[in-house]
């Protein structure tokens, strides 16, 4: 796997990773009881996106790792 495609590869599993962390641990607005006003009730009150970012950032990098080990296996004649 070349550099571009190692980039390629951990840009579209940290994207598809950072979708799957999204929403575990959101809590609404509503269910908090503390609604700021001028937003939507649903709104995420906490929505931790820098965590979530980090955690799809491991993500990325273990599939990428694991492309990285796999393609020269399926690409060996």
């Amino acid at each position: 796997m070349t550099i571009v495609s190692g980039v390629v590869v951990f840009v579209l599993s940290w994207w598809i990773s950072f979708f799957a962390v999204l929403p575990i641990g959101v809590r609404g607005q509503f269910e908090d009881g503390e609604i700021t006003p001028g937003t939507e009730e649903g709104a995420p009150a906490k929505p931790m996106l820098l965590k979530k970012a980090v955690w799809a950032t491991i993500g990325g990098a273990i599939i990428t790792g694991i492309a990285a080990l796999v393609v020269p296996l399926l690409l060996a004649d």
